[in-house]
C-alpha cells in the first residue's frame, strides 16, 4: 500500500515528486489562470491533497496535472481572486503568463475566454488545459484515463465546444 501522509506529517515520497512535477503542477495551472502567483498558489493546495492521497508516486504525473487543472478551473468557477489580480497586472503594467486564452483570442479577450473554459464540461476542458500545457496525447491519455486514440478527438471537441461558447456568449449580451 503506497504511503500517505500522516495527520501532520508528510509523504516519505513527497519530496521528490514535489521536486520532479512542480514546475508541471504550476505551468498547468498558469495555463488556465495566467497567473503565476495564483498558479503558485494551486500547485500549494495540490500538493498538499496529494500529501494526504494514496496515489502512488509513479502515478503522480499525471495526477497531479488533472488536480492542478481542476483545482485552477474551479477557481476559475468561483470567481474569486481573479478580477483582483488582472486589474493589478494591468495597474502595474505586469505581464500575464501566456494561458490557452492567448492560443485562441486576443489580449483582451482572455476573461471571456477562461469563463467560457469554465463553462465546458470538466473532462473536455481538463484535457484542452492538459494538452496546451504541453503534456502529450500519451501523458493526457494516461490522466484522464482515456485511450490514446481518443484525445485528439477529445480536445477537438473542446475546442468546437470553447468556440461555441464563446460564440454563444458573446451573442446573449
Amino acid at each position: 500500500m503506497p504511503a500517505t501522509g500522516t495527520p501532520g506529517g508528510l509523504r516519505p515520497d513527497l519530496d521528490g515528486v514535489f521536486r520532479r512535477e512542480y514546475p508541471r503542477v504550476v505551468a498547468v495551472a498558469a495555463r488556465v489562470l495566467g497567473s503565476r502567483d495564483s498558479a503558485e498558489d494551486v500547485a500549494q493546495e495540490v500538493f498538499l491533497a496529494f500529501n494526504r492521497s494514496a496515489v502512488p508516486a509513479g502515478e503522480a504525473a499525471g495526477w497531479l496535472s488533472v488536480a492542478a487543472a481542476h483545482t485552477a478551473l474551479n477557481l476559475i468557477r468561483s470567481g474569486r481572486r481573479r478580477a483582483a489580480h488582472e486589474r493589478t497586472a494591468a495597474a502595474r503594467g505586469l505581464p500575464v503568463v501566456p494561458d490557452v486564452a492567448d492560443d485562441v483570442v486576443t489580449l483582451e479577450e482572455r476573461g471571456r475566454v477562461r469563463a467560457a473554459l469554465g463553462r465546458l464540461p470538466r473532462k473536455q476542458a481538463v484535457a484542452l488545459v492538459l494538452r496546451h500545457s504541453g503534456l502529450s496525447y500519451a501523458e493526457v491519455a494516461a490522466a484522464l484515463d482515456l485511450s490514446p486514440g481518443s484525445v485528439g478527438t477529445t480536445v477537438r471537441r473542446a475546442e468546437s465546444a470553447l468556440r461555441e461558447e464563446l460564440t454563444r456568449h458573446a451573442s446573449s449580451h
